[in-house]
């Protein structure tokens, strides 16, 4: 997928597939090309029927987009994916992920649980280091959410695209791009975005979640209407939060699946014929894509993060002292003994020491 200079190659090669139909023997490079790509035609249905969780949206070169709204921990939000591609056979599958979560396409389900739940030292290191101290922060107890809701179900996240990895590598020819804004960008306009009083509100609230979580509150994520009611919630409580981690990359997710739709050679000939698109998100997303689908976007926009003001820079070294107290508790309730480890890291202490002594 060709994307403008803002944007990485975020293309990611299939799984191996056995399940592809044996060639004759003796056909030329060319001549299995082309049989792949009949094969692939005739499995294409030209009216699928497909789950209600799919969304069809069109573009003016006649390429069609086959939109997936699923919840992040459901089996039948797998389902409903598998079925689409099976279904429409896609040229590419575009999924609600960056290259920093990447790795969870070849996890094993085991191997993801063991992950979600383990919030250690050496998380918070990578999450500051990626992220810087704040969102750092912020991004730990994000996890802690994660880690609370795969207690509760006894299920990893992600389980969609990987079933949207799998499936894209049994299809000839299609390819499979990472669709999300680098998750470091959103966070650090997420965090830039809110108050200091909104970031302890925040960092307050996910530290002290509890709620049980079943399996039908997940599937409920899937209604459109009641989802809409839940993002209407949030918006009032935090709207600059929701702005960044929201609607921005329904902006940037709008992006690369009209840079994935567009048209695709077919062999042998390599006459330009319009795209087949499979795309996988969060029902949250499926609303906003819908209504940027035909508007002009500023990426640009988007993928910045404006440095803060001389003034804003001193308020906040004085005021972060402040906000460790109240994180470093967080961190610690979140997964123990955290919050103790963090503030034993070197950049932690620097800044304690700085706050602590008077200026000359």
């Amino acid at each position: 997928m060709e994307q403008d200079n803002n944007s990485e190659d975020d293309s990611v090669g299939p799984a191996e597939d056995d399940t592809q139909p044996p060639f004759p023997l003796g056909l030329s490079d060319s001549e299995a090309v082309e049989v792949l790509w009949q094969v692939r035609t005739q499995r294409r249905q030209k009216e699928p029927d497909l789950p209600e969780t799919v969304t069809r949206l069109t573009t003016p070169e006649g390429s069609v987009v086959y939109l997936v709204g699923t919840a992040h921990f459901s089996d039948s939000s797998k389902k409903d994916v598998a079925t689409t591609i099976r279904a429409v056979q896609p040229d590419v599958v575009v999924v609600e992920l960056c290259q920093y979560r990447v790795s969870m396409l070849k996890m094993d389900e085991k191997t993801l649980l063991k992950e979600a739940k383990d919030i250690n030292l050496e998380k918070v290191q990578q999450a500051i280091k990626q992220n810087g101290v704040m969102s750092g922060l912020m991004q730990i107890l994000l996890l802690k959410v994660s880690a609370h809701i795969t207690e509760q179900l006894g299920m990893a996240p992600g389980g969609e695209f990987r079933e949207a990895f799998k499936e894209a590598g049994k299809v000839p020819f299609c390819k499979f791009h990472l669709g999300d804004r680098p998750i470091p960008v959103t966070f650090k306009r997420a965090i830039a975005a809110l108050s200091l009083w909104q970031k302890a509100r925040l960092a307050w609230g996910l530290c002290f979640l509890s709620d049980p979580i079943s399996k039908e509150d997940v599937e409920k994520c899937k209604q459109k209407d009641l989802l809409e009611q839940t993002m209407s919630e949030m918006i009032g409580e935090f709207p600059a939060l929701h702005r960044t981690i929201v609607a921005e990359r329904d902006i940037y997710l709008t992006h690369t699946l009209r840079q994935a739709a567009r048209c695709v050679e077919a062999p042998p000939t390599a006459e330009k014929v319009p795209a087949v698109v499979v795309g996988v998100v969060g029902m949250g997303h499926v609303s906003g894509i819908e209504r940027n689908w035909d508007k002009e976007l500023n990426i640009h926009e988007i993928m910045s993060v404006a440095p803060p003001s001389r003034l804003g820079r001193v308020v906040r070294t004085v005021l972060k002292g402040a906000m460790w107290g109240l994180l470093g508790y967080a961190c610690y309730r979140a997964s123990k003994g955290v919050g103790r480890a963090l503030l034993s890291l070197p950049t932690v202490q620097s800044l304690l020491q700085n706050i602590r002594t008077p200026s000359v």
